[in-house]
C-alpha cells in the first residue's frame, strides 16, 4: 500500500475494532513491514489517537479511551445507524439530549455522501417515535438546518404561526435551539423588534436563509435556557410543587430520569419541582404510577381534584 495517508487511514479503520491487533497481522493486511506499522503507530499517537501497545508474544495494538474524541472513522452501515438514533433521539423528551443530538446530527449529515443521506432520509420517512405526550412532533431535517444557520452565525427569514393563529414574517439572528418539556424552541434576536424573541420550532414555517452573517450578542439573562426559561413562563402562570411520594428515591429517580429535587423520606421521597405549568406538573406525577400527597401549591391540589372528579364521572357508576 504506496500512499502513507490511505494505509494511515487503513490503519486506523483496524484499530477502531475492539480486540488486539498484532504488529504481524497488521502488517500482512496492509501489505507493509511490520517496521512501517511501528512508524504509522508513532503518527496516529502524533495525531492524538491513544493506541496502546503490550509486550510479550501475546501482546499487540489496541486503540482505547483517552482524554479527547478523535475522529472517527465508519462504515456505511455504521454511519445511517448512527444517523437514525441521532433522529430519534432528537425527537424525544430526554432531559440533556436532545441539544447535543441535534448538533451531532448536523455535523454528521454535512459530511455523509449523498447516497447514505437519501438512506437516512428514508429510513427516517419510514419511522414512526412513540411518546406518551401530545406536543406536535418536529421535524428532524428542520432542526438540523437550524442547527447549521445557528452553527454559521447567518441570519434567516421565515414565517411564524402564533398560538392565536396569525402569521408574521421575522428576520432573525438565530442564537441557540433548546429542548424543554418535550418541546423545541429557537431562541434568536429578531431584528424587526429590536428584541430576543424565542419561537416554537414546530410553528415555523419554510426557512430562508439570507446569506448575511452576523455578530452574536450578548444575552441579557446568564444563559441561553435561563432566558428561553423566562420568556417561556412569561406566557403560562408556573409553579413550584412540594410533594411526598410514595416511592424509594432510586425508583423515581429512574422515571425523571434524575435525582434533581429529590429527597429520601421514611420508605418513600419528598420532590421539590422546578417551577412549570399546573398541567404537566399533574401529568408528571401521575405517570410515576405511585402513591402520592401534595402539599403545595394549592392550584395544584385543586386541579388535582378537579382531574379525579372528572375521571369518575368519566368511569361511571361501578359495575
Amino acid at each position: 500500500m504506496g500512499d502513507p495517508s490511505e494505509r494511515l487511514l487503513n490503519l486506523l479503520s483496524l484499530l477502531q475494532t475492539p480486540r488486539d491487533w498484532s504488529g504481524t497481522e497488521l502488517a500482512r493486511r496492509l501489505a507493509v513491514t511490520t517496521r512501517t506499522v511501528r512508524r504509522d503507530i508513532d503518527r496516529l499517537r502524533a495525531l492524538g489517537y491513544p493506541v496502546q501497545a503490550a509486550m510479550g508474544p501475546d501482546g499487540g495494538y489496541r486503540l482505547v479511551a483517552g482524554t479527547a474524541m478523535p475522529p472517527l472513522l465508519l462504515d456505511d452501515d455504521e454511519a445511517v445507524a448512527i444517523a437514525i438514533g441521532l433522529r430519534i433521539a432528537a425527537g424525544q423528551a430526554v432531559t440533556g439530549i436532545e441539544e447535543t443530538a441535534v448538533r451531532a446530527l448536523a455535523k454528521l449529515e454535512q459530511v455523509l455522501p449523498k447516497r447514505l443521506r437519501r438512506r437516512v432520509g428514508t429510513l427516517g420517512a419510514a419511522t414512526v417515535p412513540f411518546t406518551l405526550r401530545d406536543d406536535p412532533s418536529v421535524d428532524p431535517d428542520l432542526l438540523t438546518r437550524l442547527a447549521g444557520l445557528i452553527e454559521n452565525t447567518e441570519r434567516l427569514r421565515f414565517d411564524y404561526v402564533a398560538a392565536d393563529g396569525s402569521s408574521t414574517d421575522r428576520n432573525v439572528e438565530p442564537r441557540s435551539l433548546v429542548a424543554q418539556t418535550g418541546q423545541w424552541y429557537l431562541l434568536g434576536y429578531d431584528l424587526d423588534r429590536g428584541d430576543w424573541r424565542t419561537f416554537r420550532v414546530d410553528r415555523i414555517g419554510t426557512l430562508r436563509p439570507t446569506g448575511h452573517r452576523f455578530r452574536p450578542r450578548d444575552l441579557p439573562a446568564e444563559s441561553v435556557e435561563a432566558l428561553v426559561r423566562r420568556q417561556v413562563y412569561a406566557r403560562a402562570p408556573v409553579y413550584r410543587a412540594v410533594v411526598t411520594l410514595a416511592a424509594p428515591v432510586d425508583r423515581v429517580a429512574r422515571r425523571f430520569g434524575g435525582r434533581d429535587g429529590l429527597t429520601p423520606e421514611g420508605d418513600g421521597c419528598r420532590y421539590v419541582s422546578h417551577e412549570d405549568t399546573i398541567e404537566f406538573l399533574a401529568f408528571r406525577l401521575f405517570r410515576l404510577d405511585c402513591e402520592f400527597v401534595v402539599h403545595e401549591p394549592p392550584e395544584l391540589i385543586n386541579y388535582l381534584r378537579r382531574l379525579s372528579e372528572r375521571s369518575l364521572r368519566a368511569a361511571g357508576p361501578p359495575s
